[in-house]
């Protein structure tokens, strides 16, 4: 039985303590915006890639597209992480391609790694993160990951990603009756929502948007993964052939393994790109560690092995064995679907930009 089980089956009673829990969060929120709480204000604009519950919403990705847009730009953006699972040697720790999985987490050091132009910062205390990187870095753009909840650093544009069961079954059901960490009146802070989802699952959503965040008057956005092309780990994510076919690549079957918090999402995005069903898909915990023994009782099963590129930064460390293959692929987020605004994120977002840059 899952978590989700458990709090649905439990829901009579954990339902009071969820709405306890979300009136508190609340009170939090006003003594921040009223200024009885202490907050950094940044000098420069500052965005959230943020969510409403915990899990698989996306923020990564999304924060990747915001680093290769400002990497176009010749804008210096500086990403505020409390890189979750990380133990950093000092705080603020300004992570590097030698860091490693351990220091750094897993998803800031595949951001340091895959956007050397901008910095990853990893502390738990983002104020002061953010007040060290305004300083020491000289900034032009702050992007606060998984920073909706973090009111002690001011944002200028709240980016709020929400997973499709969040407008449906976990609509509003708080910690510890669902997984969402506020009630549904945060989102009124909201000034995009954004959602993994293809386009025929978002077509599905669109009663929903209407019913549950029509009040709101914000732009609603869908967005997908999809791989580009396989690469062997520890080699060039540039594909050494363009013209190469995943399923030739890999020479028939072949193992998926995976630690993130959509597991099914990763098989059926592997399944659809590669042309056929892993043989075996190992599911680990989200931001697992991988260890030597995983990597050996997976190889022993003599195929190549396939992984996503947030489980392929924390491999670098491990002794392999002979008979192990990996492969992983680069990912590129689209954007697609629109509700409630005629124009796409891109640009929206430029428009939104130059509006917060000549304020």
């Amino acid at each position: 039985m899952t978590v989700h089980d458990v709090q649905h089956h439990l829901s009579p009673l954990l339902s009071p303590l969820g709405r306890a829990y979300g009136l508190l969060m609340a009170h939090r929120r006003r003594l921040y915006e009223t200024g009885r709480l202490r907050f950094f204000s940044p000098a420069v604009p500052t965005v959230s890639v943020g969510n409403i519950g915990w899990g698989g919403t996306g923020k990564t990705p999304v924060t990747d597209w915001l680093l290769d847009w400002a990497e176009a730009q010749a804008l210096r953006a500086v990403v505020l992480t409390r890189g979750y699972k990380a133990h950093p040697p000092v705080r603020p720790y300004l992570v590097d391609a030698a860091s490693t999985a351990e220091q750094a987490g897993d998803e800031p050091l595949m951001l340091a790694r895959s956007h050397p132009a901008s910095r990853v910062v990893v502390d738990s205390v983002r104020s002061r993160s953010g007040a060290w990187a305004q300083e020491a870095l000289h900034p032009d753009l702050f992007i606060m990951d998984d920073g909706f909840q973090h009111q002690a650093v001011r944002r200028h544009c709240d980016l709020v990603l929400l997973r499709p069961e969040d407008l449906t079954t976990e609509w509003n059901r708080v910690i510890p009756s669902g997984s969402w960490r506020e009630n549904a009146d945060a989102l009124t802070r909201a000034d995009a929502i954004l959602i993994k989802a293809s386009p025929e699952a978002f077509a599905g959503l669109v009663p929903h948007l209407e019913s549950r965040l029509g009040h709101l008057g914000v732009p609603v956005f869908g967005f997908s993964l999809e791989p580009t092309h396989l690469y062997e780990v520890g080699g060039s994510a540039t594909p050494a052939s363009a013209s190469a076919r995943p399923a030739e690549l890999l020479c028939g079957d072949y193992v998926l393994f995976s630690g993130v918090g959509q597991p099914a999402q990763v098989e059926t995005t592997m399944e659809n790109f590669i042309g056929t069903a892993p043989t075996r898909h190992y599911r680990f915990p989200d931001h697992h560690r991988f260890t030597a023994e995983d990597i050996r009782r997976m190889a022993d099963q003599g195929l190549p092995m396939v992984c996503t590129p947030k489980d392929a930064v924390k491999l670098s460390d491990i002794p392999m064995p002979d008979s192990a293959r990996i492969l992983t692929c680069a990912l590129k987020t689209r954007f697609g679907s629109t509700w409630n605004v005629a124009e796409s994120f891109p640009l929206w977002w430029e428009t939104t930009w130059q509006t917060l840059a000549s304020a």
